[in-house]
């Protein structure tokens, strides 16, 4: 801070995203030269409405999670910043708890939290991505503040959530699917997502996922570190064969047929009819189920998102 009481702003370049770390922790990425997102227009990101989005608050947003982890880190760069990551405390063979419990807060507060907790949550995951990034000669280049990657994870987030309130509801129809669908870009705003990146409608969405699906490749590498998570290794406990089936069968059900190849996960008549009778008994017990019952496993990590801005602790 100068003698003016004006507050400096330090400026780093971070591969080719340019980087703005101000005094009180905001970080802000910059996706051309000279521009810069106002605190003004930062609220308002932070203020988009979810009224919307939180009728796909159930049980099946926890269901298809690792469904959705799959899905994001299909595309390899993403898959390098997770696997490469030096954030060690946020890894998820270190620190499952830690890890199952951010997550789940990221999701809990673009779902159903106020401004003030996502922008919370924005400083958070800015903070630890700012560390995450490839060094000069890796094989895959990366860094998190890369908006075509937050682009391409945002719209996971979004199809995690559409699936959700799909599977209880019904796919999203006329004013409800618009208003839906502009309010899933605060998976991405959230992220540091520049809100002219998000595909302005749902169709617009659509042609980008079916473009992005196309173009992405897994190598062994990533489908080995996937079929770890698929299996629960990070747990580091011997688990009965017979729950290992299921859980296989219940995460490739929750995968988009192109995922499912690519992660060379076989799929039979019988899976997926099998499959189906799971999710329509989830889908029936969410109907008789009150609100607060439905929303209860994400809300619960709302709260603790809630006590820990409240105690000054830190959300990561």
């Amino acid at each position: 801070m100068d003698g003016d009481g004006e507050v400096e702003v330090e400026v780093e370049v971070m591969g080719d995203v340019e980087v703005d770390v101000d005094a009180h922790d905001e970080v802000v990425a910059r996706t051309r030269p000279g521009r810069r997102r106002t605190a003004d227009e930062r609220r308002a990101l932070d203020a988009i409405e979810n009224w919307a989005l939180r009728r796909a608050v159930n049980w099946t947003v926890l269901a298809g999670g690792t469904a959705n982890v799959i899905m994001q880190l299909s595309m390899r760069p993403v898959a390098s910043g997770v696997m490469e990551s030096p954030v060690v405390e946020g890894n998820l063979f270190t620190n499952p708890k830690r890890r199952a419990r951010t997550t789940m807060a990221y999701i809990a507060v673009t779902m159903l939290g106020d401004a003030e907790e996502r922008a919370a949550m924005r400083r958070a995951t800015n903070r630890s991505h700012a560390r995450v990034r490839s060094e000069p000669g890796s094989r895959v280049s990366y860094d998190a503040f890369d908006p075509a990657l937050q682009q391409w994870v945002a719209a996971c987030l979004y199809r995690g959530a559409e699936d959700a309130y799909t599977a209880v509801f019904g796919p999203p129809e006329g004013a409800f699917r618009d208003e839906f669908y502009r309010q899933g870009m605060v998976f991405g705003t959230t992220l540091q997502l520049p809100p002219e990146m998000w595909p302005p409608t749902r169709d617009d969405f659509e042609v980008y996922w079916r473009e992005t699906l196309a173009s992405l490749e897994m190598d062994d590498e990533t489908r080995d570190y996937l079929m770890r998570i698929v299996r629960l290794e990070y747990l580091d406990r011997r688990l009965p064969p017979g729950l290992l089936r299921w859980r296989n069968r219940m995460v490739a059900g929750h995968l988009p047929p192109e995922f499912r190849e690519l992660m060379r996960m076989p799929w039979s008549e019988a899976d997926q009819r099998a499959f189906d009778r799971s999710s329509r008994r989830l889908a029936r017990l969410m109907h008789v189920l009150p609100r607060a019952a439905r929303e209860w496993p994400i809300r619960r990590q709302l709260r603790d998102v809630q006590r820990r801005l409240a105690a000054g602790r830190p959300l990561f």
